[in-house]
Formats: C-alpha cells, sequence, structure tokens
C-alpha cells in the first residue's frame, strides 16, 4: 500500500465521499449476538437515529439502508438465527424519522422497480426531498429473489432481462413525474385565488412496453430536482443501466486492478451516454473493523466470527450462489457446475471464479465466508492507506463504508478513520453545503420548460 507521508501522495480533483451503509444491528449475519449490539436495534428507532447521528458528526456524504421485500427461502432452522431479513424497518418510513432527527446529511433507500409502481416511488421520494431539505436518494434495484416475487403475485423472478428493461422505463417515468411542475409553477396567489400556474403544469402521459402512467405528480418539484440516484448493477446490463442512470454507483468489488478497470469503464460509458463522468461517483463497498492497534483489531474480528453457526455461512454461501442447494454436496468437494443465476448473476460469477482460480472446496469458501474475508481489519493508518491508495489510484470516488456490527465498528471508524483522512487532506472536516447533490459537487438537473 502507499505510505502514508501526513499529506495525499497523489493529486485529483475534489474530495473523497463517504457513505454510512447501515443495517442495524450490523453487516455481519451473526451481528445481533455480539454483546455490544442492541439485537433489536433493526426496529429501534432510536438506535438507528444514534448511527445517523454519528454518521452525520463524521460529516458522511449519506446513509444508506438497503432492503428486501421478502424474506429469502432458506431452512426456518437457517431463518431462526438471523436478525436482518427477519426484523427491519421498511426504509422510505424509516428515513422519514431520520430527516426529523439530522439536519445535512443525505438519506438514501432502495426501492425495487420490479415490485413497485413508479407513480408511488416518485411520491414517496419527492415526499422525502421536500421533508429533509433535499438530503434524498434514491437506490434503484430489480430486487434479488423468488422470496420477493411471491410477495406479489408472481411464482418466481422476473427474468434478468425483463427486470432490467422494466428498470431503465420505470426510472425515467419517475424522473418525468418528478418535473410535472416547473420549479416556480406554485404562485399560492391569495389575491387572485391561483395556486399554482397550470401553463406550468406538465402532465407525463407515458405508454411504453412496461408501464403506463398519465400524470402529473402531485407535489412540487423535489428541492434537489431529482432526488440522487444510487445503482449497483455489475452485469452487462447493470452496468449499461448505472451508467445511463445513475449519480452514485454502488460495487462489491475488492481487488483493486479490477477496481480500477470498473471505474474506468463506468466513466467511459458515462460518457458515450452524453453524460460528464465527473457527476457519476463510483463508491466500491469497504467493510472495515478498526481499532487503535493491529492486535486489538484483530481480536474484535476473532470474536465477531465466532458467532456465526456454521449453518448459516453455508445458507449465505448458497444464497450469493443464486439460490444453489449445496447440501447435497461433500463439504470437502469442489464447487459443482452452477446454473445460471436470475438472482445476483454477478456475485455467483465472482465466486464461482474465485472457486475455480483459488482450488477452494464447498468448505474453503464456507470458511471465507464466516471468517469475513471482505473485511479489511487494522489499525487507522492501515485502513486510511488502502482508501488513500483506491481513490489517488483512480478506483474509487470514495466508499460504501459497510459495519460488520453497530454501533462499535462505526464509532471505532468516525473516531479514528475519519480524523486519520482528515490529517490527509482526503476528507471534509465539515459540510459545506445543504443537500446530497451538494456533498456529492452534482448539479441540479433542470426542469421541464
Amino acid at each position: 500500500m502507499t505510505p502514508h507521508t501526513g499529506r495525499p501522495t497523489g493529486r485529483r480533483a475534489g474530495q473523497l465521499h463517504l457513505n454510512a451503509f447501515l443495517k442495524p444491528p450490523g453487516e455481519f449475519l451473526a451481528a445481533w449476538r455480539h454483546p455490544e449490539t442492541a439485537a433489536g436495534a433493526g426496529v429501534d428507532i432510536r438506535e438507528v437515529l444514534a448511527f445517523a447521528r454519528t454518521a452525520e458528526r463524521a460529516a458522511f456524504d449519506a446513509v444508506f439502508l438497503a432492503d428486501l421485500v421478502g424474506v429469502p427461502f432458506a431452512s426456518e432452522d437457517v431463518l431462526s438465527r438471523v436478525s436482518v431479513v427477519n426484523d427491519s424497518f421498511e426504509p422510505t418510513t424509516l428515513l422519514a424519522a431520520l430527516a426529523a432527527g439530522t439536519s445535512r446529511i443525505g438519506l438514501i433507500a432502495t426501492a425495487s422497480t420490479s415490485y413497485n409502481e413508479p407513480y408511488h416511488v416518485a411520491r414517496t421520494f419527492a415526499s422525502l426531498d421536500h421533508i429533509s431539505g433535499g438530503r434524498a436518494g434514491w437506490n434503484v434495484v430489480t430486487s434479488l429473489n423468488d422470496g420477493e416475487a411471491q410477495n406479489f403475485g408472481l411464482d418466481a423472478h422476473l427474468d434478468h432481462a425483463t427486470r432490467y428493461d422494466r428498470a431503465e422505463e420505470f426510472h425515467d417515468v419517475v424522473k418525468g413525474l418528478w418535473d410535472s411542475f416547473e420549479d416556480d409553477a406554485f404562485r399560492h396567489d391569495r389575491a387572485s385565488g391561483v395556486y399554482f400556474d397550470p401553463g406550468k403544469l406538465h402532465a407525463l402521459n407515458h405508454e411504453g412496453k412496461h408501464l403506463k402512467v398519465a400524470g402529473p405528480l402531485n407535489i412540487a418539484r423535489p428541492p434537489q430536482g431529482h432526488p440522487v440516484i444510487v445503482q449497483a448493477g455489475a452485469s452487462e446490463a447493470g452496468k449499461n443501466l448505472a451508467a445511463r442512470i445513475a449519480d452514485v454507483i454502488f460495487s462489491g468489488i475488492t481487488d483493486l486492478d479490477r477496481a480500477k478497470e470498473f471505474y474506468t469503464e463506468i466513466k467511459e460509458r458515462a460518457a458515450a451516454h452524453g453524460r460528464d463522468p465527473d457527476h457519476v461517483k463510483v463508491l466500491p463497498a469497504l467493510s472495515v473493523i478498526t481499532a487503535p492497534t493491529a492486535s486489538e483489531a484483530q481480536r474484535k474480528l476473532s470474536r465477531l466470527t465466532a458467532l456465526l453457526p456454521p449453518q448459516v455461512a453455508l445458507a449465505d454461501l448458497s444464497y450469493w450462489l443464486g439460490g444453489f442447494d449445496l447440501s447435497a454436496y461433500p463439504l470437502d468437494g469442489p464447487l459443482p457446475e452452477l446454473p445460471v443465476s436470475n438472482q445476483s448473476r454477478t456475485a455467483q460469477q465472482q465466486i464461482y471464479q474465485a472457486a475455480r482460480r483459488d482450488n477452494l472446496t464447498i468448505r474453503d469458501l464456507v470458511q471465507r465466508v464466516a471468517n469475513d474475508d471482505r473485511t479489511i481489519t487494522g489499525p487507522p493508518d492501515l485502513i486510511a492507506d488502502h482508501i488513500e491508495e483506491w481513490f489517488l489510484g483512480g478506483a474509487a470516488d470514495g466508499f460504501n463504508v459497510i459495519f460488520p456490527y453497530l454501533p462499535g465498528t462505526l464509532d471505532a471508524f468516525a473516531d479514528l478513520v475519519i480524523p486519520e483522512l482528515r490529517t490527509r487532506g482526503l476528507f471534509r472536516t465539515h459540510y459545506t453545503g445543504h443537500t446530497l447533490r451538494d456533498h456529492l459537487g452534482l448539479p441540479r438537473p433542470p426542469g421541464r420548460r
């Protein structure tokens, strides 16, 4: 890694962007068992608000709440041992509460294009943007699994191509609805009795392949014009969609060279769509456990990973392989040939390729899950070295920071890593704007005329 010199070792415009991925009581599947967590934090507004306020104190750009609209298929024994998929708030409802309890931090939530209607999503996120004073962001997803599909009248998840085709049209309809009114349409003229100028209202009247929506949206244009759009597709269709529509792109890439390739590709694709590549922020995932010393950080990791039951680790591996049941295969044998996933194709391909490249058995792969090998563990200077190397090396505009258990790993990042990043001149000391677009350095899109 790049040695620390007390200042940035390279030059680039702008500063690092940090998003706090909140999944109470933590991203690690056994986080709820950790003695320093509140096991029921997923539905405890006091706990979640405290996490958001910590992130705001550290001047994170935003907090992000992921979501599923159905419980993934797994045995009752496995499901009974995890908290996140069974006991968590609906995220847009939660963001409204967080908006009232914070003042500057951005607020991003997931909403599926497969199992929602665009009018609902447009109205919800426009409302959140007004409630928060321009801090809302929408993470556009196509959903992940058959468990979600069966809550919405389907037997199985829509096929990959159909999901992304619908998502693209869905996004365009939502943005069109956000532009129903021009920015200055509402006159509120008591003397004349004119509430809004009818010449500044634009009905959408959309009729497309998947959707038919008349409009207009029954709320003023959002303070940001459009709430920030986030996307995390890594398949070919996902990258195409992200490059065309997203302001922020999350990725799960952990290899530096592959991250650089992805970063360059996304920027080039965005430019091909006529967009300014600097207005597309690429934020890889970064899971962190830090402490003042390397040995203390390692003890934290070991204490956490010891809590994960082996059947949960195996089920989690199966989930990311597309729901493929591994129980009939010997643990010390190779990963079998897999049918193409209709859930998360990229995750499946990455795991399969790693298994073949490194000659890993199923037991090896399960152990990687149990040991949380995605997490960078060490003192704050090591964490900052990693961030600096990726940021200055053309692999990232910042990071989607993941916290294995809460509040401990968030508190440590805020108290130890953030000051180190500021010492190096990489991260802001305070907010200079009020909206999420301000934090990200993104322009406000013009409305219709």
